[in-house]
């Protein structure tokens, strides 16, 4: 197993290799020579790599500069995958933050409870990784309400604090870094105040692109055949083409979802099985599910088997 040292110093290989600004680069191992890991607790093993160079470019400027960020984009873009691949890359400790809309204030910072027969402070998410100069992920931060949201304000912009009526006030290790993520136009998303975006450096995230969805499924699957590595890539931009129009619902264009099928293909199931648990069924509609299926069959035979997939 890698240690987490060895994990960092692969990534920065892999954008070497990518081709990010050796200068940036540089500055990124500067930084973490100057802040090393304390602990190896929740420091994430990330399961993918993040590809795109100008994206890794923005956000290792973003962090290097002290700057939380905001990963803004659609369904299948890679914003948790980037998130944690900083993490690792920095060998920060990672809390994943899940917000909706019954979030409040309590559950981001901490709240009172009785223990032992006195009232003490318990940390939440946000307290804790201040207090241990970590990467904290807002995940959907657009589902929860922005009054509960407030509180975060501080946290996030140059006083980099919290403060805890009763219990004084904690400054961030100056390792701390949040990063907010939200999906446009989804059911239960609202706009996001112009207060809190303004504690945020912003990033669009784009789609991967067919090559580097390629070189993916290379690297996860090294025994898949070159020719469906670039049917499923096709097929992934195939049902993004047809949500873009509005014929399906974002439901399909689930990349989660079509590496889930490929390791169900692997274990013996018939492809288009695997593409009805990993994508197709995703929708409810029977109509939609049709339609699914049509944009399947475009790409991927009726008959086809798991040797034909996989170079076994």
């Amino acid at each position: 197993m890698q240690t987490h040292e060895e994990i960092s110093s692969g990534i920065l290989t892999f954008l070497e290799q990518e081709g990010v600004n050796p200068e940036i680069l540089n500055l990124t191992r500067e930084y973490r020579k100057a802040h090393p890991m304390a602990s190896p607790e929740r420091v994430p093993v990330p399961r993918y790599a993040y590809y795109g160079v100008q994206v890794w470019e923005q956000v290792l400027t973003a962090v290097l500069a002290g700057k939380n960020l905001l990963l803004a984009g659609g369904k299948a873009t890679g914003k948790n995958v980037l998130a944690q691949n900083l993490a690792a890359l920095f060998q920060r400790p990672m809390w994943n933050i899940s917000l909706h809309v019954n979030t409040d204030a309590g559950s981001l910072v901490g709240t009172d409870t009785f223990r032992n027969g006195q009232v003490e402070f318990r940390p939440g998410p946000v307290y804790a990784c201040a207090q241990a100069g970590g990467f904290g992920v807002l995940d959907e931060i657009n589902m929860a309400k922005n009054e509960a949201l407030a509180v975060l304000h501080q946290v996030l912009d140059f006083r980099r604090a919290i403060d805890i009526s009763g219990y004084g006030s904690l400054e961030l290790k100056p390792e701390t870094r949040f990063i907010g993520t939200m999906n446009y136009g989804y059911a239960g998303t609202r706009e996001m105040n112009e207060a809190l975006a303004s504690r945020f450096a912003i990033l669009s995230m784009p789609t991967i692109t067919q090559e580097n969805l390629e070189r993916l499924l290379g690297t996860e699957y090294p025994e898949l055949s070159r020719k469906y590595r670039g049917l499923f890539a096709q097929l992934f931009f195939d049902l993004n083409k047809k949500c873009a129009a509005s014929e399906i619902s974002t439901r399909a264009l689930d990349l989660r979802g079509l590496l889930d099928a490929i390791d169900l293909m692997k274990l013996g199931l018939a492809p288009l099985a695997a593409l009805d648990m990993g994508i197709t069924n995703k929708s409810f509609d029977g109509y939609e599910q049709q339609l699914i299926r049509d944009v399947i069959a475009a790409r991927i035979p009726g008959k086809l088997r798991r040797e034909q997939v996989f170079d076994l």
